[in-house]
């Protein structure tokens, strides 16, 4: 009974020196772990999530973001990501300051996560290999530089290594082939440069290896089919060179892989057979330098669902195997050099919804069997060798497509009265470059869902219609290079539906109109990044109006008729990069407040009728001789100084 009784007072005394809540039962932090996340602290100047505000006193296993374990009372977990969510609210928050090395003083830590911060600076610790018990660790979306320090190889527990999105350059250590738990490497979007080390084949536990976005050189490892347990794999967007490794066919796990937008060369080389690479269902080996022909066995690796090709030197027909990916919902071979006819096969892929093949030597004629791809919505055939005369009919009767360009296809004649009515509205038409005749017809403003026409380089004559006005949602307007007339009046007028209107590309150069800017609506066109009205047989003066074009980087009005003074109001265009008003009949002098277009980068002002000294000061004084020669009135730097 006594012993029970001075147990009590004991048992009072213990529990009142554990903490109840936090998750320790050691009541102050321990004096390393405590120290380390004070400099940590000290180092951070701003924090707008105000958690680190709250890390007062010295019991820190009850400060925010902070674990600790139940048993030893030292810090395991720091979570303090930028991006916060909870039942309530989503809050991206920022920290700026200096990463502190003392954070390697958590030697019991398990996780850290300071990814998305957005504002943490300096270098990952060279002491980072004490954290020997560390399984994540996450630093991306930061602005941390240098290098990833050797030391990084002791952190043999290590399962996640997210460093994705930094200024981190140098090479990539080797001793990151000793991380033989890691299963997800993420180093991507940062400025690494030198080889992937071969000592990369011993992480047989890596299921993501992302790469891209670096400077990396050198080859893709020999050995890279050792990963076995691979799933993502994206190394675009490098300096990589060589061939494709054949032991890639031994990553029985992949279903992603990039390799685009690199150097790379030879043949593909898989699959070599059936059953090779079975879940491989995303495919990306556009912008290399690869040759050869489409492998045949392409057609085994029945997961894919998108595939790129585009951009190499491939060469030879099309395989008709590839009717064989019944998946498949996205297949780009643009920019090769195949040729042959279309394979019949191609209208078995009944998921297909694009299919981009511009920029070959195709040949014609199209298949029949192409109509049964009644998911297609983009089809580009732009600029083979089809020779087509006309639009097949099956083309407008496709139910789901909107995207048709068949820009350079040899068609022949009118525009077709079909696409006036096709099953899905047409939203992005490309007819360019071919011999088309007639006017634009009228019918051609009830195609109300169109954002982009481009009917540029034929042969179109006659007016623009009045219905063009029509055009609701129209954003990208090019007629270049045709021969149509009268007046450009009734293109601004398009988008009216829209705030500041739709459009923001307009090319109807080098044809033969003779009037219409003076009609420029403020309200229609306050969107236009360019606007190009050259080549043609405009006369009269500037509107006033254009001063409202605040979105305007590019405005080309050469080889016209205008005429009388350069109006102030360009002056106000303040993103204008490029001016061309060369080959005009302009008088008098260059407005003063022509300095204030400080993002001019390019001017011509040449063989017009200006006077007077050129305003002297940046951006002007930049440009050479040649943008303002044939005004026999002007002076000033860079012509001849003017005579007093």
């Amino acid at each position: 009974m006594g012993c029970q009784m001075l147990w009590l007072p004991l048992a009072l005394t213990l529990m009142m020196a554990t903490v109840s809540t936090g998750g320790s039962i050691v009541e102050e932090c321990d004096p390393g772990d405590l120290k380390g996340l004070a400099s940590f602290r000290g180092g951070i100047h701003m924090d707008t999530s105000g958690r680190l505000a709250k890390w007062v006193g010295r019991r820190c296993c009850r400060w925010q973001g902070v674990s600790c374990n139940n048993e030893t009372g030292r810090v395991t977990e720091v979570h303090l990501p930028g991006f916060i969510s909870s039942v309530d609210f989503v809050f991206q928050s920022q920290m700026e300051g200096w990463f502190s090395p003392s954070i390697t003083l958590l030697t019991s830590l398990e996780v850290l996560d300071l990814g998305g911060l957005a504002g943490l600076s300096g270098r990952i610790p060279t002491s980072i290999g004490r954290l020997k018990n560390l399984r994540k660790l996450y630093l991306y979306g930061n602005k941390l530089r240098g290098s990833v320090p050797e030391s990084i190889g002791k952190l043999l527990k290590l399962e996640e290594l997210h460093l994705h999105e930094n200024r981190l350059s140098g090479f990539l250590p080797p001793t990151l082939g000793c991380l033989k738990n890691l299963n997800a490497l993420l180093l991507h979007s940062n400025r690494f440069t030198g080889s992937i080390p071969a000592s990369f084949s011993n992480l047989t536990n890596l299921m993501h290896l992302d790469l891209h976005a670096n400077s990396i050189t050198g080859h893709i490892p020999q050995n890279i089919g050792d990963l076995q347990l691979l799933k993502e794999l994206d190394l675009s967007d490098n300096l990589l060179n060589g061939e494709i490794p054949a032991s890639v066919n031994n990553l029985t796990s992949i279903s992603v892989m990039y390799l685009d937008a690199n150097h790379l060369e030879g043949e593909i080389p898989f699959p070599s057979n059936y059953g090779q690479m079975p879940l491989l269902g995303f495919l990306r080996l556009q912008n290399n330098q690869l040759g050869g022909k489409i492998p045949p066995n392409l057609g085994y690796l029945v997961s894919l669902q998108r595939v790129s090709l585009e951009n190499n030197k491939l060469e030879g027909a099309i395989p008709s195997s590839l009717g064989n990916l019944e998946a498949l919902t996205e297949l780009y071979l643009s920019g090769n050099k195949l040729s042959g006819v279309i394979p019949k096969s191609i209208g078995q892929l009944s998921h297909l919804i694009l299919l981009t093949l511009s920029h070959n030597s195709i040949q014609g004629p199209l298949p029949n069997e192409m109509s049964a791809l009644q998911n297609l919505q983009t089809l580009d055939l732009s600029f083979n060798s089809l020779t087509l005369n006309s639009i097949p009919r099956w083309v407008a009767e496709l139910p789901s497509l909107s995207r048709i360009y068949l820009a350079g296809c040899g068609i022949k004649g009118q525009i077709p009265d079909m696409l006036k009515s096709t099953p899905s509205p047409i939203q992005e038409l490309d007819l360019s470059a071919n011999d088309l005749t007639g006017g634009i017809p009228a019918w051609m403003g009830s195609l109300t869902q169109l954002y982009s026409l481009n009917l540029s380089r034929n042969h179109l004559s006659s007016s623009i219609p009045a219905s063009v006005a029509d055009f609701q949602e129209l954003g990208v307007l090019d007629l270049h290079s045709n021969n149509i007339t009268a007046s450009m009046e009734h293109v601004f007028k398009i988008g009216t539906s829209f705030p500041g209107g739709s459009l923001t590309y307009v090319d109807l150069s080098d044809n033969s109109f003779t009037s219409g800017i003076q009609q420029i609506s403020v309200g229609t066109l306050e969107r236009v990044v360019y606007l190009n009205l050259s080549h043609n047989l405009q006369e009269g003066k500037l509107p006033t109006s254009m001063e409202k074009l605040k979105a305007l980087q590019s405005l080309d009005l050469s080889y016209n008729k205008f005429g009388f003074g350069l109006v102030e109001a360009l002056a106000n265009l303040s993103h204008l990069e490029t001016l061309k008003l060369q080959r005009n009949q302009f008088t008098g002098r260059i407005p003063a407040e022509f300095l204030n277009l400080k993002n001019l980068k390019d001017l011509d002002l040449s063989d017009n009728l200006l006077v007077g000294e050129i305003p002297a000061g940046r951006p002007l004084s930049d440009f050479p001789q040649s943008c303002f020669t044939g005004n026999t009135g002007l002076c000033g730097k860079p012509l001849s100084p003017c005579k007093s």
